[in-house]
């Protein structure tokens, strides 16, 4: 049996991110449960802004790379920040690109949605509006969200999560994708 491919996605674009953080965390849940991990950094893939006319004179490399490795991945893990109470910019453009005919690269596919904040509401204000973008694209999303509030508190030095119980539901979180990409 081969093992799952997972693509795991930062929604943010800091190089110190908490959500960087927090997916570390997962990844190395996922891969301790034998899924192939592939981490996409879109701040290292930089993506022009989504347009009609770029994509109607050929697709820049960047977004073939990422339409590829979106199109190889048998599931997905997110991790992302809220800006504005919704999905950041970046993200929801990582996700316009990769969604566009022709395929349907999401279709399908399970999907995790986790994500750090500073503040009290722990993202999730955000999450529904993820939730339903990767709907729309075909994806299937776990029903289960993981929220870290306070996050400049939650993480120690080295990334790791402070807290056990936080641990603990990231670790059920990974686990359940990890299955449900399996079959």
């Amino acid at each position: 049996m081969t093992a799952p491919r997972i693509l795991a996605i930062s929604g943010t674009l800091r190089t110190d991110g908490f959500n960087r953080h927090l997916l570390a965390v997962g990844v190395a849940k996922a891969r301790e449960l034998g899924a192939d991990v592939d981490v996409l950094d879109l701040k290292l893939l930089n993506l022009p802004i989504y347009d009609g006319d770029v994509e109607a004179q050929g697709l820049p490399a960047s977004v073939v790379e990422l339409r590829e490795r979106v199109a190889q991945a048998q599931g997905f893990l997110i991790s992302s920040p809220e800006y504005n109470s919704s999905i950041p910019g970046g993200l929801k453009n990582a996700i316009d690109w990769a969604s566009r005919a022709p395929g349907r690269r999401f279709q399908g596919k399970w999907a995790a949605i986790m994500g750090a904040t500073p503040g009290p509401f722990g993202t999730a204000r955000m999450q529904p509006h993820l939730r339903q973008v990767l709907s729309s694209t075909g994806a299937l999303v776990l029903p289960t969200q993981m929220h870290v509030a306070r996050a400049s508190e939650a993480f120690t030095p080295e990334g790791a999560l402070k807290d056990p119980a936080r641990q603990r539901e990231v670790d059920a979180l990974v686990s359940e994708l990890v299955e449900r990409v399996k079959g």
